[in-house]
């Protein structure tokens, strides 16, 4: 792990989290387009050079999204839901280990919650939160 972020430090790299993430959601469409291209072409024909072709790209595909995931996580911030758009960043509260919580579509980083909690478990985050790492 990188390190524990600080509100300040969570919001200054937000901008190019959400780039990657970005990145990433296109990189997963691709694969699951590539997916449904080769379910449909194994139906559709016995073409063998075909379906070696379209494999091929699959493969590159995985490739290129598990780098998407590396270089996400390469941040500091944890993947916790590609689909739901949910991103972790490690941080403390007081001797407490604990999560700022981003979701997609949100400008910057404004919840909280406990390890064990989860998204249902979001706090927002207040003033009186200084003592976030």
């Amino acid at each position: 792990m990188r390190g524990y972020f600080t509100i300040k430090t969570a919001n200054e790299i937000l901008p190019s989290v959400i780039e990657k993430f970005q990145n990433l959601k296109k990189e997963k469409n691709e694969v699951l387009k590539l997916e449904h291209k080769l379910q449909t072409s194994i139906s559709s024909t016995n073409q063998l050079d075909q379906y070696v072709s379209l494999k091929q790209e699959l493969n590159h595909a995985i490739t290129q999204f598990y780098h998407a995931i590396a270089e996400l996580e390469q941040t500091g911030v944890m993947i916790k839901d590609i689909d739901q758009g949910l991103l972790d960043f490690p941080s403390k509260r007081f001797d407490e280990e604990i999560w700022l919580c981003w979701k997609d579509g949100e400008t910057e980083i404004k919840f909280w919650h406990e390890i064990d909690s989860g998204f249902n478990g979001r706090k927002p985050v207040t003033i009186s939160d200084e003592s976030l790492v």
